[in-house]
């Protein structure tokens, strides 16, 4: 039987709510590939489009016009009205580096310098201090293309990666994206090649002839580390060319090596287009021919990134179609309906393959006797799997296996083992890499982007408790009750955690409050009520939720309203009623201000940034997030309103 509880004011009829889950759920079935998986576009700011043009250009490839005039329109788009530079995220702030980099391409494209857009443009990066402001990698550009000095560039010997593991300075103390960034630049940074840069375009207009102190992104930087990197650069630089020739020459090809052995195919070093595009430049500088096997890979790899419109085209810095396929997977289980359910066991058919079974990748370094087992977040990056990816695919999986009878048991157990064995000793998870937290590194002079290591944090260690408790785990366990202890200690004081991967404190808290419900943690626990508190008290007047990208400012004091988007409106939704909120006033309003939002497709749209790359450096647009997340919510809603119980049965 249904049980009946009395309609809140402004809750939108179940009826409703049902003829909206129906036509999400067809939407989302539409983008569904033939071969199960779904991939939606990933996109971040201007640098990464810009650092595009600039790479075609440094390598003196044939100029594209056509290419070139839809990326020139796209960062037209994106420049702001108001400060006429160019942010990190939709209405963002004025950002140097990002600024320099988009007038930089465009100027490359053609655009006159004393056409209005640039005018401005070039006026907001001077009063920001100009081109000198910029940070590290955008100096490095610069100084490639004979565009900026190399005196400014902190020195990067290739030898770094010939010190034992034991040096306070390793590679391998890195997170997995500034290992594959650095590796190939360190060759760059010894050669300091020259663009060929056809067209002889620089921008010394950028520049104001002052000497400018560039800032630091990195949090809590340390005076004494700071000053002692700081000399330590000094030294490598007047040491600069005294390199012992055949240890320089060991270094080179241990860099060469290490790429080679990470190229990756089509899918790139890392698979992330930093790493790729460096790893291009640094064959070229090597003298590799255009046609040589591994040179053209890369090259291609970094092409596929493009996503090519009728009037636009920008480059993602990576793309997500495990992660994309994963959670869709999630919401059309939720949406239940037999054609839903044949999806959602078509997609995890897709998945299944892609586990990472036969290659050791670098977190064995800190972990060698773990065995492989996870799921990378690209096509393929058998070398990076992530936990993050491997907890929600071994979910969606074992509730699929409930609810089928699929057989998924060897490839959960494989993810689980994973997944147990990279769990750091403060009983937390990071995305990567277990005890990546060598937190001194963030204050190295070429770290100035602060996102250098990869610690353990509260959503990923969130979603690795809800996928053990959904596996049946119990709270009591040692492992379990060390993940828990992290995560209560992470709790911010008014009642949110942080979430380092998808904006912000509103994402973190759903993730947690998922994994609090699954282990069995009650909402009459403080840790939950202050969560729900928080949760229930920064909802806007609408009914939606929202936070902005400025909520990582390392200033931070609080939650500042923003306006309300799809998908932290989801998750919002999802962790109250993972606590047992389904029938507050606070979801009533949240599931109606999603109903009234849904578009004519079906699913809803959202030009907000809400997913994380680096804190103050790098956040993502995730065009899937506004697609599956609120048809999971609406879906849960419906199914926790028409059920006996008002528990939530999974991890997630």
């Amino acid at each position: 039987m249904h049980q009946n509880f009395p309609e809140i004011a402004g809750a939108a009829p179940l009826a409703a709510v049902e003829a909206a889950v129906d036509r999400a759920t067809a939407a989302l079935a539409a983008q569904q590939r033939d071969d199960g998986h779904w991939v939606f576009e990933l996109e971040a700011d201007a640098t990464i489009p810009a650092e595009y043009v600039l790479l075609r250009h440094y390598l003196g490839e044939p100029v594209d016009t056509g290419l070139e005039a839809k990326i020139a329109t796209y960062l037209r788009r994106i420049q702001s009205a108001e400060h006429h530079g160019w942010g990190l995220f939709h209405g963002g702030a004025f950002d140097v580096s990002a600024s320099v980099k988009a007038y930089y391409a465009l100027k490359m494209i053609g655009d006159p310098v004393d056409a209005p857009h640039m005018a401005r443009a070039r006026a907001a990066i001077l009063a920001a201090g100009g081109a000198a402001a910029s940070n590290v990698f955008t100096r490095i550009q610069l100084a490639l293309f004979a565009a900026g000095p190399w005196s400014t560039v902190p020195t990067l010997p290739p030898e770094l990666i010939l010190l034992p593991r034991w040096f306070p300075i390793h590679l391998s103390k890195m997170s997995y994206w500034a290992r594959t960034v650095v590796v190939p630049l360190l060759v760059l940074c010894s050669l300091q090649p020259v663009a060929r840069n056809a067209l002889g375009v620089k921008v010394d207009e950028l520049y104001t002839g002052e000497k400018v102190r560039p800032g630091t992104k990195a949090a809590d930087t340390k005076w004494l580390w700071t000053h002692g990197f700081n000399a330590l650069d000094v030294v490598l630089k007047a040491a600069d060319g005294l390199w012992p020739k055949k240890t320089r020459a060991r270094a080179i090809k241990a860099c060469v090596d290490f790429v080679l052995e990470r190229l990756n195919g089509e899918d790139g070093l890392g698979a992330i287009y930093p790493a790729m595009a460096n790893s291009v430049m640094m064959f070229d500088c090597l003298g590799y021919a255009q046609d040589h096997p591994a040179r053209a890979i890369a090259r291609q790899s970094v092409e596929k990134l493009l996503v090519i419109k009728e009037d636009e085209a920008y480059c993602q810095p990576c793309v997500s179609p495990v992660w994309d396929t994963a959670l869709a997977a999630h919401a059309m289980l939720e949406a239940g309906s037999d054609d839903a359910e044949v999806r959602a066991r078509h997609a995890l058919e897709w998945l299944k393959p892609l586990q990472v079974l036969d290659v050791k990748g670098d977190w064995a370094e800190e972990k060698p006797d773990v065995r492989p087992g996870g799921w990378a977040f690209q096509y393929n990056n058998a070398h990076y799997p992530d936990l993050d990816d491997t907890a929600v695919v071994v979910m969606a999986m074992d509730r699929a296996r409930d609810r089928t009878g699929d057989d998924y048991r060897e490839a959960i157990d494989r993810g689980t083992e994973w997944t147990v064995g990279l769990q750091s000793r403060n009983g937390g998870w990071g995305a990567f890499d277990a005890d990546n937290s060598y937190h001194y590194l963030n204050n190295l002079p070429f770290a100035d982007h602060g996102a250098l290591l990869d610690p353990p944090t509260s959503d990923v260690s969130a979603r690795c408790v809800s996928m053990l408790a959904q596996l049946g785990e119990t709270r009591d366990s040692d492992r379990m009750r060390a993940a828990l202890d992290f995560l209560a200690k992470e709790q911010m004081p008014d009642g949110s955690w942080f979430g380092r991967w998808g904006v912000n404190y509103v994402y973190g808290t759903w993730s947690v409050l998922c994994a609090l419900n699954a282990a069995g943690i009650g909402p009459e626990e403080p840790i939950v009520a202050k969560a729900v508190a928080w949760l229930t008290q920064i909802q806007n007047p609408d009914g939606g939720w929202g936070e902005d990208c400025e909520s990582y400012a390392l200033d931070y004091a609080g939650y500042t309203p923003a306006p309300s988007t799809a998908s932290q409106t989801a998750w919002a939704l999802l962790g109250l009623m993972a606590v047992g909120e389904v029938d507050s006033r606070a979801v009533a309003r949240g599931i109606a201000w999603l109903a009234a939002n849904q578009e004519a497709d079906g699913l809803w749209g959202q030009e907000m940034y809400t997913g994380g790359g680096f804190p103050r450096v790098f956040y993502l647009r995730y065009h899937g997030y506004p697609k599956y997340f609120p048809l999971w919510a609406m879906a849960r809603y419906r199914n926790l309103k028409r059920s006996n119980t008002r528990c939530v049965a999974f991890g997630m």
